[in-house]
């Protein structure tokens, strides 16, 4: 398990880091958005959750104990979900959001949309303050000759969280994905089918529904296991729960993976780093071509300047030659008779 979860960690991160790069490259060059905008905040979600809690889970599955401390017992359950619940809110509020490039204002600056800042601090305060039970109730209890972190709720409390914890899921969970399935599956339908020219956006709205589709699938086992251990049901097979945190963290690595080979933006931009990486490591570097559009418009340019180099003659030869074409000479005036004597015979 430790080896599987720091490989989801590593290749998830690189994916992530890639994502998050593509997308500042496209605000600074003005080809931003408000998706954009919100998938590069998920993207950060992503992010933290696999450099965070990953190598806490991977520690705690080697050590067969826990050994990082009280304060990390506390903080790193309430930590994942407040990741969790904000995960599903953004991709709940990317269905108010626009597809198109974000204009630029009389002023020549890019339109900086205020709700979208609005809406993701919303969204970060409500997903930390939604698991706060989980911060109050972790405690760190003795156990053999190590210790291990529990989450041990109160008698006086069991009736009130008894009836959270089956509002939490629904609320943070069900109904966000739910919503954003749904929308997105009547938009897509109504793009492919009603809308006259919409290739663009429908597979923008395409690869959002794979991204909420994978988010709701992946995350369903381990909200499950969470329900039915906080419910006071008897405790899930270990294995369900070892798979259920798996799916979690693998959810993480496979947004980065939906978005480049889906999203036509976040593609281009992949080949534009690599042509630029690429470039940079040529020597020198004032012989690497120049990207004026794709990759075969590139090639063709090389390839013709490679061609004009090599049809280049002397100018000596050139000379002669020319002044040897199309050139009428009489008998007696040719310095080289024998080439027509040649000719005739």
């Amino acid at each position: 398990m430790p080896v599987i979860l720091i490989a989801i960690c590593v290749s998830g991160a690189v994916g992530n880091l890639l994502v998050l790069l593509i997308f500042v490259r496209d605000f600074r060059s003005g080809k931003g958005s408000e998706v954009k905008a919100l998938l590069a905040s998920l993207a950060s979600t992503d992010l933290v959750i696999l450099l965070l809690c990953v190598p806490v889970r991977a520690i705690t599955y080697y050590k067969q104990s826990w050994v990082l401390g009280s304060f990390v017992c506390r903080t790193t359950d309430w930590f994942q979900h407040s990741c969790i619940v904000a995960k599903t809110l953004i991709m709940a509020v990317t269905t108010r959001a626009k597809h198109t490039v974000v204009p630029r204002t009389a002023s020549g600056s890019f339109y900086n949309p205020t709700w979208i800042h609005g809406a993701l601090a919303f969204i970060g305060g409500v997903s930390m303050m939604i698991p706060t039970p989980q911060l109050l109730f972790a405690a760190l209890l003795p156990h053999g000759r190590g210790a291990i972190c529990v989450s041990e709720m109160p008698v006086c409390a069991s009736d009130f969280m008894s009836l959270f914890y089956k509002f939490y899921p629904t609320a943070a969970f069900l109904l966000p994905v739910t919503f954003t399935l749904a929308y997105y599956i009547k938009t897509l339908y109504t793009a492919v089918n009603h809308a006259p020219s919409a290739h663009h956006q429908s597979k923008v709205i395409l690869v959002l529904l794979c991204l909420s589709g994978a988010l709701g699938l992946m995350l369903l086992p381990e909200w499950g296991t969470f329900t039915w251990i906080r419910l006071g049901y008897n405790h899930p097979p270990v294995g369900l729960m070892m798979f259920a945190q798996a799916l979690l963290y693998a959810c993480s690595s496979l947004s980065p993976v939906i978005l480049m080979t889906m999203y036509d933006d976040v593609r281009q931009g992949l080949v534009s780093l690599w042509f630029t990486a690429t470039c940079r490591s040529r020597k020198p570097p004032s012989k690497c071509p120049k990207k004026e559009g794709n990759g075969s418009e590139v090639t063709a340019n090389a390839v013709t300047n490679a061609l004009s180099q090599q049809d280049k003659t002397f100018p000596d030869v050139e000379h002669f030659w020319t002044g040897r074409r199309n050139t009428h000479v009489d008998d007696e005036h040719d310095p080289v008779p024998w080439e027509k004597e040649e000719k005739m015979l």
